[in-house]
């Protein structure tokens, strides 16, 4: 389905990135991850896809960085000739009520999530335009719909890309380039372990499918909204939360 094609994912080490790599790598897309710091969950998920016979490459940058993000972009282009599908993925949190959030922990929330997600949409959207093709994803969260408090630095981030995908959606959809966001729930990742088991089921009891979700879950979508077969969809916000929020 996606045989030839280039994937540019950030955050793309570990976690959601980590799985949506794998998944855009078994449907045989060359598979170009950006990761910030952990040098060996890069290192360890290159050398993984590249035993299964794929083609995979790691960039270090920092996406809230313009020119740091336009030669992520510029090195993807360089070693493929192409980026027919960005997923904007990289994020961080930093937790607190608004009375003690400082402006620092504000201002990197906000850079890395929804900035770097603009400079990277910046940089690969002329590539997009000159084919006259291409797949932008963004992931979200719920919480940029419903906010959560202790995370209004996150949640404005989060609700930002939602306006940014709307909006750059309307300016490519005549040139053959779609971008949605995918809005994932509780999934299944390294902070949800680090819950017990009765936050779990408090959480759990709030969500109609009584379940957490996987990263496969999301993923998955990745992968459709990805492919041709998703080619009248765009400007859309899905998401991936078994019901939490309708």
């Amino acid at each position: 389905m996606l045989t030839g094609k280039t994937a540019l994912i950030t955050g793309g080490s570990r976690g959601i990135g980590k799985a949506i790599a794998q998944k855009l790598s078994s449907l045989n897309c060359n598979v170009v991850i950006n990761y910030n710091s952990n040098d060996k969950a890069a290192s360890d998920l290159i050398t993984e896809l590249k035993s299964n016979g794929k083609e995979a490459f790691a960039i270090k940058g920092n996406v809230s960085d313009f020119n740091e993000s336009k030669n992520i972009i510029d090195t993807t282009i360089k070693m493929y000739g192409s980026i027919d599908i960005l997923v904007n993925n990289a994020g961080i949190t930093r937790d607190n009520l608004i009375l003690r959030m400082s402006e620092d922990d504000f201002d990197d929330v906000i850079s890395t999530n929804l900035k770097g997600c603009f400079n990277c949409i910046k940089h690969t959207s002329k590539y997009m335009l000159k084919k006259k093709k291409g797949r932008i994803i963004n992931i979200a969260s719920v919480i940029g719909l419903i906010g959560n408090a202790g995370q209004s630095n996150y949640a404005a981030s989060k609700a930002g890309i939602i306006g940014l995908t709307k909006s750059v959606a309307k300016e490519l959809a005549t040139r053959g380039i779609t971008v949605n966001a995918i809005a994932p729930g509780f999934i299944v990742s390294d902070m949800t372990e680090k819950l017990t088991e009765e936050q779990k089921d408090v959480i759990k009891s709030n969500i109609p499918a009584n379940a957490l979700g996987t990263v496969e879950d999301v993923s998955n979508l990745v992968a459709f909204l990805a492919s041709d077969e998703s080619g009248y969809i765009t400007g859309q916000v899905i998401n991936v939360d078994g019901g939490m929020v309708v």
